[in-house]
């Protein structure tokens, strides 16, 4: 029976797994997330091959988890965001520079790089609703402003910011990028409004 260093099983489970979900970062960040196996993921980890499996059922399964857990962190981070201000204009406004910033000093490179692997038909829903929930927090701001459809400009609002983060990760001047993508949304949400 393996050694348990925490206070409580349910610790050590909880320990384990995210040593496995921390080596598996290391190596997508360090490699590539191809470079994600399970023995390579337990080998970083200091367990056997046979020891992943207790906690993951694949690769491709701890690559999801990887996914959902930066999506989490960053919808946390943007509804903190939107929370700290009261005016609809100034949320959204928020909502667009942080989610941008965040681009900008290179936290969502994980879930960027990793968003290339093949995850099952389950994760791959599971993902698009993390993706989904990163946007609701603009929902009442949106309706506040008395735009038509909250679905529409949620669509519009995410195909913009997904355009300047791929320029941003072209290396265009993070800044400018930020600026001129928020006047062109609120701009363009100003001809959705009732």
């Amino acid at each position: 029976m393996p050694k348990i260093s925490a206070p409580t099983l349910v610790e050590q489970r909880a320990w384990r797994r995210s040593q496995l979900l921390d080596a598996a970062s290391a190596i997508a960040l360090e490699n590539g997330p191809t470079s994600i196996t399970v023995s390579s993921v337990a080998a970083r980890a200091g367990l056997s091959r046979t020891s992943f499996y207790d906690y993951f059922s694949s690769s491709s399964e701890i690559v999801a988890e990887l996914i959902a857990d930066e999506l989490n962190s960053f919808t946390h981070y943007l509804n903190e965001k939107v929370a700290a201000v009261s005016a609809p204009e100034e949320a959204i406004t928020a909502w667009i520079e942080g989610s941008l910033e965040y681009v900008a000093d290179g936290r969502h490179l994980l879930a960027r790089a990793l968003s290339t692997i093949e995850l099952s038909v389950e994760r791959s829903s599971q993902i698009g609703l993390a993706h989904r929930k990163m946007l609701a927090s603009l929902s009442t701001p949106l309706a506040q402003l008395g735009i038509r459809d909250v679905r529409q400009a949620l669509a519009l609002i995410h195909a913009t910011t997904e355009s300047a983060t791929r320029r941003i990760e072209a290396g265009v001047d993070s800044a400018s990028e930020i600026e001129s993508t928020r006047s062109f949304i609120i701009a363009g949400l100003k001809a959705l409004q009732r």
